[in-house]
């Protein structure tokens, strides 16, 4: 693999610390500018909106310029949003960084993606995209924890700081390692937007929405389920989110290995057992073991879903497919706000805590319904389109049949 791609895992590990690292820090932050938990949880919401919104509005922008340039620029305005959080004088100044960071994160994975799969052969594309989101799996293992405790330590600001150097590393790694590739082909703005007439593309984002949904509506009440149900302490916590981690990154690599051999049928057999294991979640989490074993094998199934459904909207937008991809990261975020609202929904209505599987159990369950009609539409395209896509990515006809 090209060592280009480790300078995007580089940039994925800070972007992917910064998101969930606030997680950590958010009784600090809330003491320190005297606002309540609720309040500091926009710093969160923020992040997540400014995500689904600044994906396709920066990933239009830099159709202009050559994906290495974006990227560089992309993580300028990351390490622009972090400085100004780690110095903010005021919360509203610190949301402000929030989101600048934020706007970055779903165009980098987006245009990432793009330029990961064009750096290698076709039959490596979903391998080459799963290293680069390596990065964002290993933040969840070692930085989130290690920021969490600096921020404990050390104070949150020092926490950012440290994410924004973070982004000067992953910056200077895209100037110095990925190779210039000129501006995107096609019309510009017009072909971009051009991808999203195949109706698998929208199936793909919806697939990402409801699958990885379902990996947060377990996640984000997490603390609560494993505290007050399975028995752990509240100290616990940190190690369980690293065993989620661990999984997350197994999971990855996993995912991405799988579907450069059998793209749908990986994205069937992740969709289905992950449904199932928050269905399972309902009961192991009543148990210490079972419930820190179920805990990571989520993580896994959660994340072997992610390589084989941004290859799949690369290879159905495959004559433009750089917003299309950008979007399809923004609809992870989308995802993780929807269940993490309707696990709220469940709780307050006194069915428990763990009645966020429940949901993710059936937003995951709906990904697997919306992967067969893919799979289904595309063994009836044309044969035509089937080529015409083969040729715009390498020689490889995407078929589900694969």
């Amino acid at each position: 693999m090209p060592l280009a791609l480790l300078a995007l895992a580089i940039g994925a590990f800070g972007i992917g610390t910064t998101e969930f690292v606030i997680m950590g820090v958010l009784p600090e932050v809330a003491g320190d500018f005297d606002v309540s938990i609720p309040t500091a949880g926009w710093l969160v919401t923020g992040y997540a909106l400014g995500v689904v919104l600044g994906a396709p509005l920066l990933t239009v922008m830099g159709t202009k310029v050559s994906r290495k340039k974006m990227l560089m620029l992309l993580m300028g305005l990351f390490v622009v949003g972090n400085v100004l959080s780690a110095v903010a004088p005021v919360f509203g100044v610190m949301l402000v960084g929030r989101v600048i960071a934020s706007l970055a994160h779903g165009a980098f994975f987006g245009i990432g993606s793009v330029v990961a799969a064009d750096l290698v052969a076709p039959e490596k594309r979903a391998s080459a995209i799963s290293l680069m989101f390596m990065g964002l799996t290993v933040a969840n293992i070692v930085g989130v924890p290690l920021g969490t405790y600096i921020g404990q330590a050390a104070g949150w600001r020092v926490t950012f700081a440290i994410v924004a150097a973070l982004g000067v590393v992953g910056l200077l790694g895209v100037a110095g390692l990925v190779p210039e590739t000129g501006r995107p082909k096609g019309d510009g703005v017009r072909s971009e937007f051009a991808a999203f007439r195949n109706v698998q593309v929208w199936l793909a984002m919806a697939m990402t929405v409801l699958g990885y949904g379902g990996v947060f509506a377990a996640i984000t009440y997490i603390a609560p389920m494993m505290t007050e149900v399975a028995g752990y302490s509240a100290g616990a916590v940190t190690w369980l989110l690293v065993l989620f981690g661990i999984g997350m990154f197994a999971g990855n690599l996993l995912g991405g290995r799988f579907a450069d051999k059998a793209l749908m049928p990986m994205l069937f057999a992740a969709l289905g057992a992950l449904a199932l294991a928050l269905l399972a979640f309902t009961a192991t989490a009543h148990d210490k073991l079972l419930a820190a074993v179920t805990l990571t094998l989520i993580g896994a199934l959660g994340f072997a879903t992610v390589p084989p459904l941004q290859k799949w909207v690369l290879d159905q937008a495959a004559a433009a497919p750089t917003l299309a991809s950008a979007a399809n990261i923004g609809a992870f975020n989308l995802g993780n706000a929807l269940a993490a609202w309707l696990g709220g929904i469940v709780i307050a209505a006194g069915l428990g805590y763990t009645s966020p599987n429940w949901v993710g159990a059936l937003l995951s369950g709906t990904a697997l319904l919306l992967s067969f009609l893919a799979a289904f539409l595309d063994r009836r395209a044309p044969s035509s389109r089937r080529v015409a896509a083969a040729s715009a990515t390498g020689g490889n006809v995407p078929s589900a049949r694969r």
